[in-house]
């Protein structure tokens, strides 16, 4: 069998969190494999709206969507599925911009450090301190490290035996792209029976919706016209959209089996990081900022406990754990919380009443979503 370069650490995906942990780590001489099934750019289910928390951080590793024409949102409306709204500024604001076009921006920047193979994984084997990451037609590299960065729900997540796959989700999500006059610096969060709906504008000028939905409510239709039309447009402001806007994908895009279990941050000495870690509710509008502040915590933890060396491999797997708890858990638990309000009418108009009474209290909810700005 050939023989292949062995790498201090290899990424398996490469989305935002495996593509900024890439670039941040392969400015301190650390070598890096980012296996990706997928060549870019390529569209992905997103919200595809991110919180300014994170620029100061991408600029400093080299990387700035600003100049990529993203879109400056800041407000915030939301609807219930019995048609009251309410509005607010977002604290921190942020941007608007496609996953086809963010993905590309910081693989065009990872590809001057990092190697790159696109393809699919079928395996990850440790032993005696060194991974084995094998791929289709049978080819294996090796590192010291890997990093788990395959999203929401993987193959993988079944052959590692992590616990939340075991368990069916409720939920699946759909998304698509539009031509329609939406304002450019809103993000838009309309609740129905059953889920909710993002909209909001990309660097195209398209508008994004993306949204999530119960299999039970989604079910009861023929299909996701259908459902579009007879379910979520009892929302007025979707069928506002959906009865408007022009589709400019051939089809959407869609994800089954969404799972907003809990996740370890570390399974099999895999540093899970982005959304394989852990995965906030669409809702809160915050999961890209997440991902790419986790890529932060780990290469910045590799870097300060000598990652390189792997006799430091429990103290960096526990710093990691701890860091990645303290900062995103409490955002977790909020998110499952506000889901809860928006999935129950009765809940959602004792909330509306609360924030309306207290216009504060909106903003401290946003707050408890998002984090402060990182460099």
């Amino acid at each position: 069998m050939k023989q292949y370069k062995k790498y201090d650490i290899i990424i398996v995906g490469g989305g935002l969190a495996g593509l900024t942990s890439a670039i941040h780590l392969s400015n301190y001489s650390v070598s890096i494999l980012v296996l990706e099934k997928k060549t870019y750019p390529h569209h992905k289910v997103c919200g595809e709206y991110v919180s300014n928390e994170i620029l100061p951080y991408l600029q400093s590793i080299g990387v700035n969507p600003i100049k990529k024409n993203v879109v400056k949102i800041s407000n915030l409306l939301i609807t219930t599925p019995t048609n009251k709204e309410i509005t607010t500024t977002l604290p921190l604001g942020g941007f608007g911009i496609s996953r086809y076009a963010f993905d590309n921006l910081l693989y065009n920047k990872a590809k001057e450090t990092v190697d790159f193979e696109f393809k699919t994984v079928t395996s990850i084997d440790f032993t005696n301190g060194v991974f084995k990451v094998s791929t289709q037609c049978d080819t294996t590299y090796q590192a010291t490290y890997v990093i788990g960065s395959f999203g929401k729900r993987s193959n993988l997540d079944k052959k590692l035996s992590r616990s939340f796959i075991q368990h069916k989700s409720p939920w699946l999500a759909v998304k698509a792209h539009y031509d329609y006059d939406f304002p450019s610096n809103l993000v838009a969060l309309h609740s129905f029976n059953g889920g909710y709906c993002g909209l909001s504008k990309t660097e195209t000028g398209a508008v994004n919706a993306c949204y999530l939905a119960t299999y039970h409510s989604f079910k009861k239709y023929d299909g996701i016209d259908a459902y579009q039309e007879n379910n979520m447009s009892k929302n007025k402001a979707l069928h506002t959209f959906f009865s408007k806007a022009t589709p400019l994908f051939d089809a959407p895009l869609t994800i089954s089996q969404v799972s907003f279990q809990s996740k370890k941050p570390v399974e099999n000495h895999i540093f899970m990081i982005g959304d394989s870690a852990g995965l906030i509710h669409p809702l809160c509008g915050n999961g890209m900022a997440m991902a790419i502040h986790s890529a932060k915590l780990f290469s910045e933890l590799f870097l300060k406990h000598g990652g390189k060396n792997p006799e430091n491999r429990n103290l960096l797997e526990n710093a990691y754990t701890k860091s990645w708890n303290s900062t995103f858990s409490n955002r977790v638990r909020t998110g499952r919380l506000i889901q809860r309000v928006l999935m129950n009418q009765t809940a959602t108009n004792i909330g509306f009443s609360a924030v309306k009474t207290i216009p504060y209290l909106l903003k401290s909810i946003i707050k408890k979503t998002h984090g402060n700005p990182i460099s």
